[in-house]
């Protein structure tokens, strides 16, 4: 049975076609590595983070809220008086209030906590300030790294990083028997060590307000940055 000319030519097309697809999923990279070095430098944190609260309870929702508003307005009054951009940078945080149900259903009170935030680069100042806070409490206190600081860290690790990472590729790259190398992928990615510090347990457990500047002892962030990436080895 012979078949009319069109199907030879429209059967060859189809094979000319799908060619390329089929070479393209068969025929692996070659020469192609993945690499990943890092690089570490510790910086002293020169930012204080404080964080005031306290808790009201009653049967009235209105005095609680009261009481609460009293008690966050006279510690931002105070905050206010050594408050400056960037060294001692203040604002409210949480205010809530909440009802508290009975066993057996209804609501039996009333509960709310209000909370004022305290950060900046003067510890000093802020350690001062802890001290003369009496209507709330300490409860959690945080050291970091500026953005200027980390960003310079970050700039001068990055550095150290990237030389690792061509000294590695090229040193594979010859121990596999190529000549040179050519970067595919990479990413550059940068962190900061914040461990928790052993004083922020003990202050979260304060029950009264702090009578004296809060102990400052900012220590050191380890800021790494890692790249990652692939090559193609030549």
């Amino acid at each position: 049975m012979r078949f009319p000319p069109s199907w030879h030519l429209a059967a060859c097309v189809l094979a000319v076609a799908s060619a390329p697809a089929a070479a393209q999923t068969v025929a692996p990279p070659e020469g192609v590595l993945s690499l990943s070095s890092s690089a570490s430098i510790e910086v002293a944190r020169d930012m204080l983070s404080v964080a005031f609260s306290t808790s009201r309870e009653g049967s009235d929702p209105g005095v609680v809220q009261q009481q609460l508003k009293q008690a966050l307005d006279a510690a931002l009054a105070e905050a206010r008086k050594s408050a400056r951009a960037g060294q001692v940078d203040v604002q409210t945080g949480n205010f809530a209030l909440y009802p508290r149900y009975a066993p057996k259903g209804g609501i039996s009170g009333w509960q709310g906590n209000a909370e004022l935030l305290v950060e900046g680069r003067d510890m000093t100042a802020i350690s001062q300030l802890t001290g003369r806070i009496t209507t709330l409490t300490v409860a959690r206190v945080a050291y970091g790294l500026s953005r200027e600081v980390r960003e310079k860290a970050e700039a001068d690790v990055s550095a150290q990083a990237i030389a690792r990472y061509r000294a590695k590729a090229g040193d594979y790259a010859r121990q596999f028997g190529y000549a040179g190398y050519a970067v595919r992928e990479i990413s550059v990615n940068g962190s900061e060590a914040a461990p928790i510090r052993p004083m922020q347990a003990q202050l979260k457990a304060m029950a009264g307000p702090a009578e004296e500047p809060l102990p400052v002892e900012a220590g050191k962030a380890l800021v790494t940055v890692g790249v990652s990436g692939t090559i193609q080895m030549k």
